[in-house]
């Protein structure tokens, strides 16, 4: 009889990742998602962490400070438009000395990628989520690589340009829509996927606020909400400072996200998001 094949370990050591979001959502608080930008011009810490011994003592620093999953990114996506595109070779070669010692952390990794190609490569050596920031709406064959391997898809909202004129809320709506139902055409499973509404992508730092203080409304498609207002613009409308200096107003942002509904928080900062939610919830736990 001839034997079966060895299955690789790449094919089975992550036969468990469908599950990877059940486990989070099950925690029963909000889930710290870490910030790991393998790049030269993010717009907050661009070229911080692009040495590969640099960036997995940050990613190593997050998991000590209670970052319950890390998000990998080697391609900026800077939310105002200015980022600099970079090819899936240069891409994946900025990951390839961090990604999989990365995921030897032992805590799940997303994929921060809007390229087919990079996200397969990255759930090949061992990502275990994807996080698009174009939806499924900007590479046709997205949808495909997220079902075939069976794995979790944060769909985040985005718009080419910021347009003031419109109801974002509306907007929004009508895109996860449309992500939704390229979803389901892929056969990706409903259970797997989470919804972004892409604070700073696309919309001016008034919309921004609003997606926030309105983001109960999305409840309405029954999935898990992730927000992301770590450093970004619309709090220097609010109080000016630099990316660096907006610590306060991300926190104030993501302890009312959770307020709102949100899930998943991702954040530059974990030591002082997961401190600043386990207070709050803290406090609530007594109201």
């Amino acid at each position: 009889m001839t034997a079966a094949p060895t299955p690789s370990p790449a094919a089975t050591l992550h036969d468990d990742r469908p599950d990877v979001l059940s486990r989070l959502t099950a925690l029963g608080r909000p889930v710290v998602m870490g910030i790991l930008n393998v790049t030269p011009d993010s717009f907050s810490d661009g070229g911080a962490f692009l040495a590969p011994q640099a960036a997995i003592a940050h990613a190593q620093q997050m998991a000590a400070d209670g970052a319950d999953i890390l998000d990998v990114g080697g391609e900026s996506t800077r939310p105002y438009g200015d980022a600099e595109p970079v090819s899936a070779a240069e891409e994946k070669r900025r990951l390839d000395g961090v990604l999989p010692a990365v995921v030897r952390l032992g805590l799940p990794v997303s994929i921060d990628t809007m390229k087919a190609s990079v996200a397969a490569w990255a759930l090949g050596h061992g990502a275990a989520m994807v996080n698009d920031v174009w939806g499924l709406q900007r590479d046709p064959d997205m949808a495909g690589i997220v079902a075939r391997h069976g794995v979790p898809i944060i769909i985040m909202h985005n718009r080419v340009a910021a347009d003031p004129a419109i109801d974002i809320l509306e907007d929004i709506d009508a895109f996860f829509e449309r992500s939704l139902a390229i979803a389901a055409q892929a056969k990706i499973r409903r259970d797997t996927i989470v919804l972004d509404p892409g604070i700073g992508f696309g919309k001016t730092p008034e919309q921004s606020v609003t997606a926030i203080a309105r983001l109960g409304r999305f409840k309405k498609f029954g999935l898990p909400l992730l927000v992301g207002a770590s450093r970004k613009r619309f709090i220097n409308m609010v109080s000016p400072a630099p990316p660096d200096r907006r610590l306060g107003g991300s926190i104030a942002a993501h302890v009312l996200a959770v307020a709102n509904g949100a899930t998943f928080i991702r954040a530059h900062d974990v030591a002082e998001t997961v401190q600043a939610l386990r207070v709050a919830a803290a406090i609530r736990e007594r109201e």
